[in-house]
């Protein structure tokens, strides 16, 4: 019988989220008829089966269950040998590995490169493209929401590459127009403001103080159910404008920063009492390092509290060379663009950033058998053989696993454009140096979770637009980008429905960053759609709740987007060795074998679009100059 909690929370209802429980599809008739959601109203006539239209999916998503089993299989020596495999009779000019945006965008330069006559055949394991740039869509009473399930926006710290430029200007991409598309004052209007969150594990009491960074320091704190002493400490280092590092030079303070930890910082050089440090324990730096394991370098740089009286200038600029814009879907516009020029009979007529949005796309024409390009989903590539030696090889094997099945296709080149931590178990003939390299870098954790609620009444009640809190299951959530381009059109009133977008990074605190990263990891794979509904409901009810949220009427649908290998690692001055660049891991890594390269974010030790671009290019290029193709 269910309990008292599950009722309230609304886990006895039967809506959207019954769509996708755990990444395994149910019976379509008994899913799409009768559910009684508003949400499901249009689709059960638009979609013949749950499936067809991988963005409208709810439960459990990104790296859900079926997605990478046999990639472990291959992780744990299943294929060691190359496997026996169906021949599908299909010799290509070009194979990729990963239909992420690394992968699409090799698949796009490469026929660039040689003319539209060249045959490339992607292969992703996912029954959907763009790798982390994942699309969620909800529908309410006949209107589309737009959420983001990985990859936010096109940004960087530093200018975008020339090649780089030119793809996004080719896909129709104008990045300084952003202005023209975000409701930048929206939420300001209605006197929301960003909040914290302070739980009653930590503090004593579950208590939402609106106002961060925007009231006063003693008193935002004041509102706090903080001790008087941290209330002191909290309030002088964000007022902090003292010198914790006198009588050194820039370049010292520079040097020492990069080799202690944030906490470090706090604590031994600020004299932070420590009863303060959880406040700081959902502080997210670049790769999700956290105070106990970001440089205090990188935190002085992120413009984090305590190093205003140290006469650093801040590097971190995210100006309009940076090519700073957010989608409604998050980078997944950026693969659907290049899925439009690759296979443009999936998605009919030559879009730009702006029709893009609403584009209609059938997935049912991404493989077809005439097509040039194709786009086969839901294929898990197992095995990579070059047929002879590596150099003298003209064809390379693929074998691939889709639908229990094993096939083989044969191309003259192939790019790897997976993850790092993938890639030698594919090749095992690799030399034992690359592998090596290969297996350095542990990808960052992460889960997106979207929430479809029917109102952001809540929120405006309570002052907050977004909300951090450190000590609970998701750190963050906040009412989505404000965003409307082409004919789609955001939430602008707060009786409309919205997306809540929620960031999990489950860390290990103590840990090195590796080993941390590595226990978030395994507690992502080992945690059901079950329980990160229950927490999930669990969080809004305690945070939006006085501002009379109810999880059990207010909720239409959940998405929690998995990714157990997440971003792209990025090394640092803590726990990565200080090495000129053509001897860090990824370049070694990234090497060239035979007829194979590799492109993908890992390859740039960076997880942004820009660089997974700009990895495609490289292997591209390798291909050729190899081959004597240009």
């Amino acid at each position: 019988m269910p309990t008292r909690e599950a009722r309230d929370l609304g886990l006895t209802r039967r809506i959207a989220r019954r769509d996708f429980i755990n990444g395994v599809a149910v019976g379509a008739a008994g899913v799409w008829v009768g559910l009684g959601s508003p949400l499901l109203a249009g689709q059960a006539a638009a979609r013949s089966a749950v499936g067809d239209y991988p963005p409208a999916l709810t439960g459990l998503r990104g790296q859900y269950p079926g997605s990478f089993e046999h990639a472990h299989d291959a992780r744990d020596g299943a294929y060691a040998t190359f496997p026996e495999a169906e021949e599908t009779g299909e010799i290509y000019d070009l194979v990729v590995v990963g239909g992420g945006i690394s992968g699409l965008s090799a698949a796009y330069l490469f026929r660039q490169a040689l003319g539209p006559e060249r045959r490339v055949l992607v292969l992703d394991n996912h029954d959907d493209f763009g790798g982390h740039a994942k699309r969620n869509e909800f529908r309410h009473e006949g209107r589309l929401f737009i959420g983001y399930g990985g990859t936010q926006s096109i940004e960087t710290p530093f200018p975008y590459s020339f090649v780089a430029k030119a793809l996004l200007r080719e896909l129709g991409v104008e990045a300084s127009r952003y202005p023209e598309f975000l409701d930048r004052d929206l939420y300001a209007r209605f006197g929301l403001t960003r909040g914290v969150f302070f739980d009653r594990e930590t503090w004593g009491e579950d208590r939402l103080v609106p106002g961060y960074r925007q009231r006063p320091w003693d008193e935002f704190f004041a509102a706090a159910p903080v001790s008087e002493a941290v209330r002191r400490d909290l309030v002088r280092i964000h007022e902090a404008r003292q010198d914790f590092l006198p009588g050194l030079a820039a370049e010292e303070k520079a040097r020492r920063l990069a080799r202690m930890s944030y906490q470090d910082y706090l604590v031994r050089v600020a004299g932070l009492t420590p009863a303060a440090l959880p406040f700081f324990a959902g502080m997210g730096f670049r790769n999700n390092m956290r105070m106990d394991t970001a440089p205090a370098l990188n935190a002085a740089q992120y413009r984090a509290p305590g190093f205003a009286g140290l006469g650093l200038a801040p590097e971190i600029d995210w100006d309009e060379e940076s090519y700073t814009f957010h989608f409604p879907d998050g980078g997944a516009t950026i693969a659907r663009l290049l899925v439009n020029r690759l296979v443009p009979r999936a998605i009919p007529g030559r879009h730009d950033m702006e029709t893009m949005t609403l584009a209609p796309l059938d997935y049912a024409r991404l493989d077809e058998r005439d097509a040039p390009v194709r786009l086969r989903l839901r294929s898990t590539v197992v095995r990579v053989l070059h047929d002879g030696t590596p150099d003298e090889a003209g064809t390379v094997r693929v074998a691939y696993v889709r639908d229990g099945r094993v096939y083989q296709a044969s191309a003259r080149n192939v790019i790897l454009a997976c993850f790092n931590s993938v890639v030698r178990f594919l090749m095992p003939e690799l030399p034992e140096a690359q592998k090596q390299a290969l297996a350095y870098a542990v990808k960052v954790p992460m889960m997106y979770s979207n929430v479809f609620v029917r109102s952001w009444r809540a929120f405006e009640k309570l002052g907050v637009s977004s909300v951090s809190a450190p000590g609970m299951y998701h750190t963050s959530l906040s009412l989505d980008f404000p965003v409307s381009i082409g004919g789609y059109r955001c939430s602008q009133r707060p009786d409309e429905p919205v997306v809540i977008h929620l960031v999990r990074n489950p860390n290990r605190p103590g840990l090195p960053r590796r080993d941390q990263q590595r226990a978030g990891m395994q507690e992502l794979l080992a945690t059901s759609f079950e329980t990160i509904e229950l927490e999930t409901r669990r969080e809004l009810a305690r945070v939006l709740g006085p501002g009379g949220f109810d999880p059990a009427e207010d909720v239409l649908a959940l998405t929690a987007n998995r990714w157990p290998h997440g971003y792209a690692y990025t090394y640092d001055s803590l726990g990565d060795p200080d090495l000129p660049d053509d001897q860090r891991p990824h370049v070694i890594g990234r090497r060239r074998f035979g007829r194979v390269a590799i492109a993908n974010s890992d390859a740039g030790a960076a997880a942004f679009i820009n660089v997974a671009i700009d990895q495609a290019h490289r292997a591209v290029q390798e291909l050729l100059e190899r081959h004597g193709l240009k």
